[in-house]
């Protein structure tokens, strides 16, 4: 497996996630020897949820038809 980032050799990791939970959680992931960037299979996912372009349909105003914004109201 190949570096995202630098193309760099990646190898197996066991992570420890310290913060995010009241007890230690173990997960194995990959990291570069050479620049040290890590992918889970956390962050696996959100990369690619962001590249479906599944992200721009949660963005607030995206629903609403281009005829709604463009009407103004008159009393």
């Amino acid at each position: 497996m190949h570096c995202s980032k630098c193309e760099g050799l990646m190898v197996p990791d066991d992570l420890i996630d310290m913060q995010e939970s009241s007890i230690p959680m173990w997960m194995r992931g990959w990291r570069c020897v050479s620049c040290g960037n890590i992918v889970d299979p956390l962050i696996q996912r959100h990369r690619m949820i962001q590249a479906s372009g599944a992200m721009r349909l949660l963005k607030v105003g995206s629903s609403s038809p281009a005829l709604f914004r463009q009407t103004k109201v008159s009393a």
